[in-house]
């Protein structure tokens, strides 16, 4: 997305302000200036391929040590929240509240991020502007439902839609994770019976009939051949091929966007893991939107903050198609009918909501029904795999026996 510089006054504090801020293009930098009350004395796009910060707050905080001490915990960052918004609801003041919940937390990064936000109000900086110093720990979800909360003075309120987001964000991944682990434990645990078997069960059969001077069939051969690939040069080099392709696969992720895009849409083709990643995180972006118009959130905002509640570059897409739709005066539901990757479900109840006039309600809704939707899939897919594990390993190693024992049994057929 363009970058553009400006300059102007802010009429709010009536100083001066300056910086660069992301847009589609000069209007819609315009407006949204125009949104933080800021005047505009000279605006241009910078000619830059770097994208480092969208205004000179964000300048020390990209510099700043503690952005560099390493990730913390989401657990830790939801037990955090729940006690802010605890005592916030007990009248305790921001200060009292921060301090306390420093006390009480256990992870000691956490521990000096709370410490500097305390600082940083008492230095007389806003409460979200405290906690937008430290995006590698309070993204910009987090930000804006504080910056929602503070504005309205209901932050105690707010907080507690943020420890909602925060826990079904949370439930959400950990069904994902449990969905994914249970395929992968039993590829796995085949994997490893296969490998066992040919290297250490394979070489006492070959002994026995090497002594027997019987012909072998093509199964028992295979099998032979490939504990000599395992034991000798060949696992090895198997081995480092597959590390190689992780490595690749991974640096290619990060620095490549086609490669990166390939992946994200392979990834939503997998049949019924797509249809679960979909779920959840079309469930997950209605939930944002959802919190996001209760607080007032200009609905540009709100979608610039939905695309990054997704890694996916195909789903951060359509949200920018659908911004920019907007921007130009078109309906959402419309918008978001001409992307594919939203079924026909999500259009038509964002179209109900722009009728009656409450998207609020309506994301609230969606987000509900495709929590549902997703749970369902998930329980339908555990109870499935759990007899498929078994049929699976069942059939690797009934494979594997009959090869084995395959020339005995064609030794007693040509006795019999």
């Amino acid at each position: 997305m363009p970058s553009f510089e400006y300059k102007g006054i802010s009429g709010e504090k009536n100083t001066y302000a300056d910086g660069i801020i992301e847009a589609i293009n000069e209007d819609e930098a315009a407006y949204r200036l125009r949104q933080k009350k800021i005047i505009i004395t000279a605006i241009k796009e910078v000619k830059s391929n770097k994208k480092k910060v969208k205004d000179k707050d964000n300048k020390s905080s990209s510099l700043s040590f503690l952005d560099r001490l390493g990730s913390i915990k989401t657990k830790e960052i939801v037990l955090f929240t729940k006690k802010l918004s605890t005592m916030s609801r007990a009248g305790l003041n921001i200060l009292d509240t921060l301090q306390m919940a420093r006390d009480q937390v256990n992870d000691k990064k956490l521990k000096v991020i709370i410490e500097t936000i305390t600082q940083d109000l008492q230095g007389g900086t806003d409460i979200s502007g405290s906690f937008k110093k430290h995006p590698k720990v309070f993204d910009n979800i987090y930000v804006n439902m504080i910056k929602a909360g503070e504005t309205s003075g209901k932050l105690d309120i707010f907080l507690d839609k943020l420890v909602g987001i925060l826990e079904k964000r949370e439930k959400i991944k950990s069904k994902i994770k449990s969905a994914l682990m249970y395929p992968a434990i039993i590829l796995s645990v085949a994997t490893l019976v296969t490998i066992f078997m040919i290297w250490k069960v394979v070489p006492v059969f070959e002994n026995m009939y090497g002594g027997m001077g019987v012909e072998l069939p093509g199964p028992t051969l295979f099998l032979i051949g490939a504990n000599k690939f395992i034991t000798g040069s060949g696992g090895i080099i198997t081995l480092l091929i597959i590390f190689m392709i992780v490595f690749l696969n991974s640096f290619m992720i990060s620095r490549n966007e086609s490669y990166k895009s390939m992946m994200d849409k392979a990834i939503l083709k997998i049949p019924l893991f797509g249809k679960i990643i979909i779920q959840a995180t079309i469930a997950r972006i209605a939930l944002i939107k959802a919190n996001l118009f209760a607080a007032g959130v200009d609905v540009l905002e709100i979608l610039d903050i939905a695309k990054s509640s997704t890694g996916n570059v195909h789903f951060v897409k359509a949200l920018e198609h659908v911004k920019r739709g907007v921007f130009s005066g078109e309906d959402m539901s419309k918008l978001i009918e001409k992307e594919i990757i939203f079924p026909p479900t999500y259009s038509q109840l964002i179209a109900v909501g722009e009728k009656t006039g409450n998207l609020e309600e309506m994301f609230s809704s969606i987000a509900s029904y495709y929590e549902e939707e997703f749970d369902n899939v998930v329980d339908n897919l555990s109870t499935m795999i759990e007899p498929l594990s078994m049929v699976i390993i069942g059939a690797i190693v009934g494979t594997l026996l009959i090869s084995m024992y395959m020339p005995i049994f064609n030794a007693g057929s040509v006795v019999g």
